[in-house]
């Protein structure tokens, strides 16, 4: 019986020092890490083939995070991507996770964070149905949404600031608040990257 080939853990950051660090981290968790100085070198490198996973970052010289992400899409390698970066909004949480991405972090970053989404990642990877079943369970959760908390993460979604959110709807700040964090208690999301990946899974019930 032949044996499953190991997860690779591919890390792409144009600085050196963010590199290291990364390596070493992952590597004292005992996974195996191929770390690369630009998204050019980890596709010269990567076989269609592999099992594994991508942290990359999202500015970097040549091709960037974002155009890696839809390179990878393109030559069907079947690798689930993290983007890290150190200027997050809610914009470019929604346009890598509608790209593909599985998981967005801000630096600096817990290392816990990092190795909770490698691990997520690695599991998406072997689950296969995975995606499907998350699909399954977002759409449950949306489901169990008010209309107002509905109406309250579309403008989260957007960007809009709390104080845009309630003068739009016509209620106090304080009111988009408690909607706010009700909604992510029924979405089961922690961050604001986490809340926008369970929203793409089902991009036809919420609009943005």
């Amino acid at each position: 019986m032949t044996s499953a080939p190991p997860a690779i853990v591919h890390v792409i950051d144009d600085d050196a020092a963010v590199r290291d660090s990364l390596r070493l981290l992952l590597q004292t968790e005992d996974f195996d890490v191929r770390a690369h100085a630009s998204a050019r070198d980890f596709l010269s490198s990567v076989e269609p083939s592999e099992v594994g996973c991508v942290v990359t970052d999202v500015r970097m010289p040549g091709v960037t995070g974002l155009e890696l992400l839809a390179e990878i899409k393109a030559r069907r390698i079947d690798l689930p991507v993290i983007v890290i970066t150190a200027h997050a909004d809610v914009a470019l949480a929604v346009q890598a996770m509608k790209a593909g991405a599985v998981d967005l972090l801000e630096k600096p970053f817990d290392g816990d964070a990092l190795l909770g989404s490698v691990r997520q990642a690695l599991d998406l990877r072997v689950e296969g149905a995975g995606v499907r079943s998350e699909a399954s369970a977002a759409r449950d959760r949306l489901a169990s949404l008010t209309s107002r908390e509905r109406e309250v993460l579309v403008g989260v979604l957007e960007g809009r600031p709390n104080k845009i959110i309630a003068h739009e709807l016509g209620i106090s700040v304080r009111t988009v608040e408690v909607h706010r964090a009700r909604l992510m208690v029924k979405m089961r999301a922690k961050s604001l990257s986490e809340l926008v990946r369970i929203s793409v899974l089902v991009p036809r019930a919420v609009s943005f």
